[in-house]
């Protein structure tokens, strides 16, 4: 088994950075496929980034995030800059051994409990 806690949200102006921070423990996931999907109210979660041996990022992040991971924390990282409104949502970490495609939910075991991200205009 494995678990995720995702830290690092909060409130920020747009233009604002964060980094988001995803500790796996259970075992180590070095190997695992691990992503950042994000929900805004209303709306269904959707793929924010992922990291395996490259990176993946959905077309309205590009250029202004950047997923990274330190195996030897066995923790995941976000690092959000230029934030806008729309980027506000709760984010979640998300981890399994393998991935068929990395925008699908169902396609990962194991999730955090999400962390807030409200960026204000």
């Amino acid at each position: 088994q494995v678990q995720l806690v995702e830290s690092g949200g909060g409130q920020v102006q747009a233009g604002g950075s964060l980094r988001l921070s995803c500790a796996a423990s259970g075992r180590t996931v070095d190997d695992y496929y691990m992503s950042w999907f994000r929900q805004a109210p209303g709306k269904e979660r959707e793929f924010v980034a992922g990291i395996h041996y490259s990176t993946y990022y959905t077309d309205s992040v590009k250029g202004r995030f950047s997923i990274s991971r330190d195996n030897a924390k066995n923790t995941m990282y976000l690092q959000m800059s230029s934030l806008m409104p729309e980027d506000t949502g709760v984010y979640y970490c998300a981890a399994n051994p393998t991935v068929g495609h990395w925008g699908t939910p169902g396609e990962y075991e194991y999730w955090g409990q999400g962390t807030q991200v409200t960026v204000s205009s």
